[in-house]
């Protein structure tokens, strides 16, 4: 499948900012799975971008800004060919060993409901660590309601179970959460989805991925609940949302802040 992807995020300060630095992970590397066609990034002709990778072999760009401003917009705009590898990741720069992954983090730090979810989950699989991943990902979704503004960046798995509901970013963390506490070593991914509907998105897309003897990492979007596709575009990985995150950064001055996004994510057909 070709993904096209058009992003513009706009950030508006009250009071003008005289520093600002945001840290972005917004551009997807080559894999099996798929192949950026083009990508570029647009900013604010006063910005300076640096580009990098960071201990995870994301894909990193750091832009600073050290004189007034009111204003600063991104402009993302790419292609992407993708394949159906059936979740399986592979191809992908591997910096750490699975094991690595077996660390809990603030975000995903189990209590004894999560605990109590995997240990079910475990019970009830067939004894392999696919089948149990699958129920864990039936499990989280089948608990957390799909709901938009009750939960923020820094909400916990365990506070997402507890209320029942969250997006796609508490659907993850919980997963990561029980599945590192049933032994399997998990980890946070971002990246974009396209969908069958004409969508425009306010925030990019994340999901989980496991590993799996015998067949490696393996992606589980519980809070669509598959493994994810030709229709999904991976860009980047890390123990929690706060490592993968697309967007974090920081400033001086300029009082309160509001932000717009405009995503869009169209997909098409690759005619053989």
């Amino acid at each position: 499948m070709r993904i096209q992807i058009r992003q513009q995020t706009t950030y508006r300060y009250d009071t003008p900012a005289n520093y600002s630095m945001q840290v972005l992970r917004v551009r997807p590397l080559d894999s099996d799975g798929q192949k950026v066609l083009s990508w570029s990034l647009d900013v604010p002709s006063f910005a300076t971008v640096m580009e990098g990778e960071d201990a995870y072999a994301n894909f990193v760009q750091t832009l600073y800004i050290s004189r007034l401003h009111s204003e600063i917009t991104l402009t993302i705009s790419g292609d992407v060919e993708t394949v159906d590898t059936g979740g399986v990741v592979s191809g992908a720069a591997e910096p750490f060993p699975p094991v690595f992954f077996l660390r809990q983090t603030d975000l995903t730090a189990p209590d004894e409901a999560i605990r109590a979810l995997a240990e079910t989950a475990a019970a009830a699989s067939d004894g392999t660590a696919l089948d149990l991943a699958h129920r864990l990902m039936e499990a989280v979704r089948g608990t957390v309601d799909y709901r938009i503004g009750e939960t923020h960046a820094e909400t916990t798995a365990a506070q997402a179970l507890a209320q029942g509901s969250g997006v796609c970013q508490d659907h993850a963390h919980l997963f990561i959460s029980a599945a590192r506490h049933a032994g399997l070593p998990a980890r946070y991914v971002s990246g974009y989805l396209w969908d069958e509907g004409d969508t425009e998105y306010e925030a990019s897309h994340a999901w989980a991925e496991t590993y799996i003897d015998g067949l490696g990492w393996v992606g589980f979007d519980v809070a669509n609940r598959i493994c994810p596709t030709d229709a999904h575009v991976r860009v980047a990985c890390g123990l929690d949302y706060l490592e993968a995150a697309p967007v974090r950064g920081l400033r001086r001055g300029g009082g309160e802040e509001t932000m717009e996004v405009r995503l869009k994510v169209d997909g098409a057909a690759i005619q053989q």
